[in-house]
């Protein structure tokens, strides 16, 4: 039941969205695949596993656990679906190779905003014993109404006893897996700030931006066709561009789309000379180009 290991990209791009929103900077780290699993974590520590679905599915489901880093970091263990009409309340029922799971007759209550996705997240109790059988259990039932779907665990184990290893938990009692009784877990790391400058330069009128906009989708598509995609449809939003300075402006092209999530590409172009354009660089981008990230914008009146 292995899986394409590709989708480690689509925790990559996870992580790094979620560390674009946080008040304090937070890069990606070192990312692992385990066999079905890919686990990474952060500069702060910050740890995610995620069990890998089939990628020919349209319909799935998949395992994902949080960490923070520090003694007190709490891990949480979540079942996370997306399939199309789900009612906004239903009833899940588990099993670990065949068996119920905890036990037989017990359903857990789901429940979607948006009929397509859902979450289910596990109690403390139940979070242990799953993580307790994934040492022997091999696969994962989740089952809703008549559809069953099929988690694998393997490589869970390893993935989560690396996340122990990243946090310094190894031989402490708040291990995921290897639990003693004398480790001492370190402070969680203080990430790192990053002072927001406002732009100074005068703000673009509206066909300015658009037509710099226009002008540098053409020069990067001379440069290396199919770099960035036009426009996705529905997301002219996501374009624009805005004066840093007096001499360069900032411009911001959504190139990709995919479920939920948009790829843009961030430019620097002196004055409006898109020829001499020249690509903003961002760390931790990994697989993308260094430009390039997910789900991000930019706030003229913040600098961020």
């Amino acid at each position: 039941m292995r899986r394409n290991a590709g989708a480690e990209h689509g925790l990559a791009a996870l992580l790094l969205s979620l560390a674009l929103i946080a008040p304090a900077r937070a890069e990606i780290g070192q990312i692992k695949t385990f066999r079905d699993w890919v686990a990474g974590c952060d500069n702060i520590r910050t740890c995610t596993a995620l069990s890998l679905p089939n990628e020919a599915d349209e319909e799935v489901a998949f395992l994902r656990l949080d960490r923070p880093a520090g003694p007190d970091g709490a891990p949480s263990l979540a079942l996370k679906l997306r399939r199309q009409k789900l009612k906004p309340r239903f009833g899940i029922t588990l099993a670990l190779d065949g068996a119920p799971f905890p036990a037989a007759g017990r359903r857990f209550e789901g429940s979607s905003n948006d009929g397509e996705t859902a979450e289910i997240a596990f109690a403390p109790t139940d979070m242990d014993a799953l993580i307790a059988a994934a040492r022997k259990a091999t696969v994962l039932t989740a089952k809703i109404e008549a559809q069953n779907y099929k988690l694998s665990l393997s490589g869970s184990v390893a993935a989560m006893l690396w996340i122990d290893e990243q946090q310094g938990r190894l031989n402490a009692p708040s291990a995921l897996i290897r639990k003693g009784a004398t480790g001492t877990v370190p402070a969680a790391t203080e990430p790192p700030f990053i002072a927001m400058k406002a732009p100074a330069g005068k703000p673009l009128a509206r066909d300015q931006a658009a037509a710099l906009v226009k002008a540098l989708r053409v020069e990067l598509n001379r440069r290396e066709p199919d770099s960035c995609e036009d426009t996705p449809e529905g997301f002219t939003d996501s374009d624009g561009a805005w004066p840093l300075n007096d001499a360069t402006n900032l411009v911001v092209l959504a190139c990709s789309r995919g479920a939920y999530n948009v790829a843009s590409q961030f430019w620097l172009v002196p004055g409006h000379d898109v020829a001499k354009a020249k690509p903003a660089a961002f760390e931790g981008s990994r697989d993308k180009p260094g430009n390039e990230l997910v789900n991000a914008d930019f706030d003229p009146k913040t600098g961020g």
